[in-house]
């Protein structure tokens, strides 16, 4: 089938357990390569994963490749590998047998299936280990094959859900190699289901934000980043000298200025501007600009003001001291 850009709409889409409303209201379009699926434990990711796949019922409309999750799970889960965040093995199973298995499951021939779950095998790193009892596998070992399986049948979509969760440094940064060339090697796209700020900043491109069930922000990394979460206007300045030349032009232009030092200027861009802009004011001024930078917040403190946890940093004062 072809590939669409989005990969996941969701319209109204609702999920109770109980008096606990898991999914409330959900709207999005969600595209990119690597997609980090972001939240606190409780967010509703693990719940909007399930749903996706059509394990759970629920309300609304939700669709993945434009399939529809509440009437077309199989067709879904046939393009989708599933990395479960819990541990899902039959005991005594070898990790060649579990892959088989649901390499078979994904409607594979036998034959087929054990030669598709040594390649993926191999690709995860356990080659060596592939006739050996999962129950006797390290953490480490139990979530790359928890990948091989859900790489099994080739995707085109990859589900990961917390797929460092403890791990080791060395584990950790192994599995976030393995995540970061999957797009290219193996020709997926992926949604990472992590609380891990580091590791979305690490592999995404593209982030969702969850919180209490509802999806709090979804966009691109840069848009995240950028202060206050929308377009970037938030600039930091480096001049050679005349800095106060160019914060008056600057000001005639409808930026906010502020002097860092004499030679630093934190700007503001009006509506309509432009980074070049600035430089345009220098030229007008005869001032050499030596850096012009974007302020971006940490992922900690974008990810907090997001959902609320913390105070946007205040804007810089308009005019120049």
């Amino acid at each position: 089938m072809s590939k669409p850009e989005e990969l996941i709409t969701l319209a109204r889409v609702n999920k109770r357990y109980g008096a606990v409303h898991a999914l409330k209201d959900v709207d999005a379009v969600i595209k990119g390569r690597i997609i980090g699926l972001l939240g606190p434990n409780g967010a509703g990711k693990s719940t909007l994963l399930k749903a996706l796949l059509g394990l759970i019922a629920h309300d609304g409309d939700a669709r993945v490749l434009g399939m529809s999750a509440s009437t077309q799970g199989p067709q879904i889960r046939d393009h989708v590998g599933y990395m479960a965040e819990s541990e899902a093995f039959l005991a005594g199973m070898s990790a060649v047998e579990l892959c088989t298995y649901a390499a078979e499951l994904s409607g594979l021939p036998r034959n087929e299936a054990i030669q598709r779950a040594h390649a993926a095998l191999y690709y995860a790193g356990l080659e060596d280990k592939r006739y050996q009892p999962i129950d006797g596998y390290s953490t480490g070992m139990k979530q790359r094959v928890k990948l091989a399986q859900a790489l099994v049948h080739d995707p085109e979509i990859l589900f990961l859900d917390e797929p460092t969760n403890g791990l080791d440094p060395r584990a950790r940064e192994e599995m976030l190699a393995l995540i970061e060339e999957m797009p290219e090697r193996r020709g997926c796209r992926i949604v990472v289901s992590t609380h891990l700020l580091p590791d979305v900043d690490r592999l995404c491109d593209q982030v969702v934000i969850m919180h209490q069930g509802q999806i709090r922000f979804s966009g691109t990394i840069e848009k995240l980043r950028a202060t206050g979460g929308t377009d970037a206007k938030d600039y930091r300045v480096e001049v050679k000298d005349k800095g106060g030349w160019l914060g008056e032009e600057l000001l005639k232009r409808g930026a906010s200025v502020r002097f860092l030092t004499q030679e630093i200027l934190s700007v503001v861009l009006a509506d309509g501007m432009k980074p070049r802009d600035v430089l345009h004011a220098a030229r007008a001024r005869g001032v050499q600009v030596r850096n012009l930078e974007m302020v971006r917040e940490s992922m900690e403190q974008a990810f907090l003001r997001v959902i609320g946890e913390a105070p946007p940093a205040p804007p810089p004062t308009a005019g120049a001291s």
